[in-house]
């Protein structure tokens, strides 16, 4: 057995995540292989794979918000603005795997970092020439780290600027609770929201150790020094630990977004979904969004508002 990737390693299995499980599986499923030797199975869980914006992005329409090297030169010659607008509304995209901690501004291999958001978030709420930020969604989530100080910067930003979160196609677990710190959630008619949970995972290399005659001892000072090592079975009282960090985790999650969405979806609404999602026409009616649209069409009425 060896571990391959110690550091991506550490960031996936005992750490909280807040991830659709899909999603998780498909991550587990590409880069199993690259973490552990021999890989990582996951279970009956089928892999999802997700590309974001598969379906065009909202602001396509309009003409240099999606033509991205377009953008970049634009930028350039401004000043090196780090974030998108089309007259007086910002756009922020948040897709792919979300993750805490990236030197970079938004997309970057699949993934945009609660940093590079945190960014983003500033710059538009300094600006006074931005009177609407709208932010394009399409993510099955990621790290609960960073997160909860991210949608908090959005709420802030909603208490000041008028913001729309277009979910186009989808706004997970993490990328949900972004989402809900918008003044108001439009999803595509096919798009999903929810997953307002927490998984964490336990890797345990002992019978891949034991076919290799291989044995590990731990040695540590402090009775919970080692806890959720992967050398060995979890054990009960451990198990029990990490299940109600998580849960406390959850329940965390689920006030944060009763009070985005206030009189919308309530703590207890929001605990009742059981970490499930909801589509289109359902995720309205169960208050986890506003309404239906083209996100095309959201986007162009947003604008028309703000100017």
């Amino acid at each position: 057995m060896t571990l391959l990737m110690p550091h991506i390693a550490s960031r996936m299995f005992n750490t909280p995540l807040m991830i659709d499980a899909g999603k998780l599986a498909a991550i587990l499923t590409g880069l199993g292989a690259r973490i552990v030797d021999g890989g990582v199975e996951f279970g009956d869980i089928a892999a999802v794979e997700h590309a974001p914006f598969a379906n065009g992005r909202p602001s396509e329409s309009f003409g240099r918000l999606g033509d991205r090297l377009g953008r970049a030169y634009e930028q350039a010659g401004a000043g090196n603005r780090i974030f998108d607008r089309l007259g007086p509304v910002a756009v922020i995209p948040i897709e792919g795997t979300l993750i805490h901690k990236g030197a970079f501004l938004g997309q970057s291999s699949g993934e945009t970092s609660y940093e590079g958001l945190q960014t983003r978030i500033n710059a538009v709420r300094r600006d006074s020439s931005v009177r609407g930020v709208a932010f394009e969604v399409d993510t099955f989530g990621g790290e609960g780290a960073g997160l909860f100080d991210t949608a908090h910067m959005i709420a802030e930003l909603s208490r000041e600027k008028p913001t729309l979160a277009i979910v186009n196609d989808f706004a997970y677990s993490a990328g949900y609770a972004l989402a809900s710190a918008a003044r108001q959630i439009v999803l595509s008619s096919a798009g999903g929201v929810g997953s307002i949970g927490v998984v964490t995972m336990h890797l345990d290399h002992s019978k891949r150790l034991e076919r290799a005659g291989t044995k590990v001892t731990v040695i540590h000072s402090g009775k919970h020094k080692a806890d959720g090592h992967p050398f060995g079975e979890l054990p009960p009282e451990v198990a029990t630990k990490i299940q109600n960090r998580v849960d406390a985790m959850r329940d965390q999650f689920a006030a944060m977004v009763s009070e985005f969405r206030g009189p919308r979806l309530s703590k207890a609404a929001a605990l009742a979904t059981e970490a499930d999602v909801f589509y289109g026409e359902d995720a309205v009616k169960a208050g986890l969004a506003d309404a239906v649209a083209r996100p095309s069409e959201a986007f162009s009425q947003f604008v028309s508002l703000i100017r």
